[in-house]
């Protein structure tokens, strides 16, 4: 297995980790345990590491990166600035090559027949589609806090919120089918409804989050 599998697999395993609350907010991610634990090498557990502080779910206090939690306001404050663009880009979006369209509408559909699998493939596609969108509207700036934004967020993948899998990818399909006809304001307020859906879906999965840590007192 390479280096760059080692370190995807040991993302996976140590996010699962954080998932069911074996790992919890306030710990100390510390290579040599967790590469222990996980039976591989350092090197994969440091790059997992600093994936997962680059996601915002970790932070660096002096020589130590602490894992934080996710609150319900820090996720309602990052879909209201992408509510505050994303819509916009879509309807901006006139210049979406048909060919962009064609590509991404063939990797959905694919996606949605086989499922996600174990992999990042859903975060990968979905990132994709997102930045199609913003790169269409023609503002680069934008289009960079779109995708940092949406980093932020890919933690609540099909793992932690299966429901939204396929019902994610029926909206993304609806979108393109708006651009495709050329129907910027449809596209926009299908843009709008998708990204209300996945915050709600995240600020319920946090409020069971919660619930489950208020049980364990």
């Amino acid at each position: 297995m390479t280096s760059s599998n080692l370190a995807r697999e040991a993302y996976s395993k140590i996010l699962d980790m954080i998932i069911d609350g074996r790992l919890k907010p306030g710990e100390i991610l510390q290579e040599a345990a967790l590469g222990n634990l996980l039976d591989v090498s350092r090197t994969p557990v440091r790059e997992a590491i600093k994936r997962i502080e680059s996601e915002g779910l970790a932070e660096l206090q002096g020589r130590f990166t602490r894992l934080r939690r996710v609150e319900p306001e820090e996720v309602e404050e990052i879909f209201f600035i992408r509510l505050s663009l994303e819509p916009d880009c879509a309807n901006a979006a006139s210049a979406v090559p048909p060919e962009a369209l064609d590509e991404i509408e063939a990797l959905t559909r694919a996606i949605m027949r086989e499922g996600p699998g174990e992999s990042d493939r859903q975060w990968h596609i979905d990132g994709k589609f997102h930045a199609m969108i913003a790169d269409a509207a023609g503002n680069r700036t934008v289009a960079k806090v779109i995708s940092d934004l949406h980093r932020r967020t890919c933690i609540f993948d099909h793992r932690v919120v299966p429901e939204r899998f396929l019902k994610g990818c029926e909206e993304h399909l609806e979108i393109i089918d708006a651009l495709r006809r050329n129907d910027t304001a449809a596209a926009s307020e299908k843009m709008r409804d998708h990204l209300e859906n996945a915050r709600d879906a995240i600020l319920k999965r946090l409020d069971g989050f919660q619930t489950v840590e208020e049980q364990d007192r």
